[in-house]
């Protein structure tokens, strides 16, 4: 099930760099990381499911784009996000 709307509001509040701000590369990979979350739940049940595996994988590159771009520009805001997401263990 996709990320309800609700919680894309509390993630868009937790990672906004400013007031208002939706479209910053730190809310757009905590929202990418919400999605990838209930993917890999989703086809932990439904092994078969290609599409959404297919929809997954494309999610992965995107956040993995966006990381990329966000160290490339800025490493101390790259660092805090992966720190507060808990990704690169």
């Amino acid at each position: 099930m996709a990320t309800t709307t609700t919680r894309k509001a509390e993630v868009i509040r937790e990672f906004a760099t400013e007031e208002g701000d939706n479209g910053s590369p730190e809310v757009q990979v905590a929202l990418l990381t919400e999605d990838i979350k209930h993917l890999t739940e989703h086809l932990k049940v439904h092994k078969k499911d290609f599409t959404s595996r297919r929809g997954l994988l494309m999610k992965v590159g995107r956040r993995g784009k966006l990381l990329r771009y966000l160290r490339n520009k800025n490493v101390d805001r790259y660092k805090k996000l992966i720190a507060a997401l808990g990704l690169r263990r």
